[in-house]
Order: C-alpha cells, then sequence, then structure tokens
C-alpha cells in the first residue's frame, strides 16, 4: 500500500506545557481504514489536528508523501486531506447543497461543472440528494453529520480524518457511516477515524492505534489490539474480542 500521511515521534502540548500527546507515530496508507481508539482524554482529538495540519507539534513531524505537511499551501492541504471535526457547526443560513459546495472552495471551481458534479456525486452516494434544496439548520443531527460526510467527499480528497463521526447516531447511521467511509477506504482512500465504540472499530477498521494519556499503547490487527488485557489496563473493564461476531463485550469489574 502507498503511504499517504505519516507522524514520526509527534508530541504536541498545551501553552503551558502540559502533554497531550507523547511519541506518537503513524503511518496512513492508501486502501485502509484504521481506526483511532482510547478512553476519554486519550489524545485522539489533539492527534487527530496535528496529523490535519491544524495544530503544531512541540516535536516530531508530519509527512505528506515523505514531504513536511506544513510546507504545502493551506489550499494545497486542504485539497488533500478530509477533515471532519466532532459535531461539525454551521452558523449561517445555507442550504444543504450550499454547505457540500463549501469543500469545492480551495480548488476555487464551485460554480463550475467540474465543481457542480463533484458535490452532486457527494449527495448521492451519502444519500442526500434529496435534501440538496433544503434550508441545512433544521436537519437532524444525523442528518447534518451526513451533509458534513457528504462535504468532506465533494473535496475528493486523498485521506480522510473524522473524528467521532458516529457520535450522536442511531443504530443505523452508525452502520451506514462507518460503511461509507470503509466503502471510501476501498476506493484507495486513506481513512482515519476516532471511535469510542469498540464493537464498530473491531467490524469496520483494518487496525487499531490504542492511545492511553497521551502515549501509544499498541498498534496493529484488531485482535492483537483489542485484548481481555489491554481492555482492563485501558478502559478498566473485563471485556474480549469475538472475532466470529466482530463483537467486543464488556462490562465493569466485580469489585468486592
Amino acid at each position: 500500500m502507498t503511504a499517504l500521511l505519516s507522524a514520526e515521534g509527534v508530541t504536541a502540548a498545551t501553552r503551558d506545557g502540559r502533554c497531550l500527546v507523547k511519541d506518537v507515530s503513524l503511518t496512513l496508507s492508501a486502501g485502509e481504514l484504521v481506526g483511532l481508539i482510547g478512553p476519554n482524554g486519550a489524545g485522539k482529538t489533539t492527534l487527530l489536528k496535528v496529523l490535519a495540519g491544524l495544530r503544531p507539534c512541540r516535536s516530531g513531524q508530519v509527512l505528506w508523501q515523505q514531504q513536511p505537511l506544513l510546507r504545502l499551501p493551506p489550499a494545497v492541504r486542504a485539497q488533500r486531506i478530509g477533515y471532519l471535526e466532532q459535531r461539525p457547526q454551521v452558523h449561517w443560513p445555507c442550504s444543504v447543497r450550499q454547505v457540500v459546495a463549501l469543500a469545492r472552495l480551495p480548488f476555487g471551481d464551485a460554480g463550475s461543472a467540474t465543481g457542480r458534479a463533484a458535490v452532486d456525486a457527494a449527495l448521492a452516494t451519502t444519500g442526500m440528494g434529496a435534501l440538496a434544496g433544503l434550508p441545512f439548520q433544521p436537519l437532524s443531527e444525523g442528518e447534518k453529520l451526513q451533509v458534513h460526510l457528504a462535504r468532506l467527499l465533494a473535496g475528493q480528497p486523498a485521506a480522510i480524518l473524522a473524528d467521532e463521526p458516529t457520535a450522536a447516531l442511531d443504530p443505523a447511521r452508525q452502520l451506514q457511516v462507518m460503511a461509507q467511509l470503509r466503502a471510501e477506504s476501498r476506493r484507495g482512500l486513506a481513512v482515519l477515524a476516532v471511535l469510542h465504540d469498540l464493537t464498530l472499530a473491531a467490524r469496520y477498521c483494518d487496525r487499531l492505534l490504542l492511545l492511553h494519556h497521551g502515549e501509544t499503547v499498541a498498534e496493529g490487527p484488531v485482535a492483537e489490539v483489542l485484548t481481555a488485557e489491554r481492555l482492563a489496563a485501558v478502559y478498566g473493564v473485563d471485556g474480549h474480542h469475538d472475532a466470529a461476531s466482530g463483537s467486543v463485550i464488556c462490562r465493569l469489574p466485580v469489585t468486592g
């Protein structure tokens, strides 16, 4: 597989020096969906923003196809990397189509035939075509997220970084979003998704990166990362990965 985006020994900290991510390395290749997992406060969002070029790192570096990411002009970075933040917001009145068309701004072709075709394709792929002319703000949270996913795809990026793309969605929409991200990876994109649902991570991801307190605990195939010992040590639960069903079964440990 072709390596697209990589972090080499990345460390990121707050302005007062509190370390959020410490010496993390990761390579994202075309054709794979990688799950970034870990408990709250593990450093997942911070790492995602560093990889997107939205947050500086104190040490280490991020590379795009073996070249320093931050040497690329911002518009070029926006063309190559699609970033979906947690619960993205739109604060002005727009139609669904106008929100999706924002992805074409780095290309400067939102009003051209090429730009319109990319927007149409993204709306169709995510099942949002029927809502294209509707105002964005009254939509449900699940519909809004799918519109933002369409926006992401309309930019035709080579890599996708998605921060909790299934948060606050009902089970059917969670499965739809994960299936879409997996399908994009199979089309040749590199996809990294922050996930709290370990069963979704186990069922859809090719490999996992497990963070805890900002450090890498494990990285590799699902079965090698989601061991009972690591679930206990990192999440504080008794659990196991059922390879046959793809489910991760967890319960609080019995005490006393």
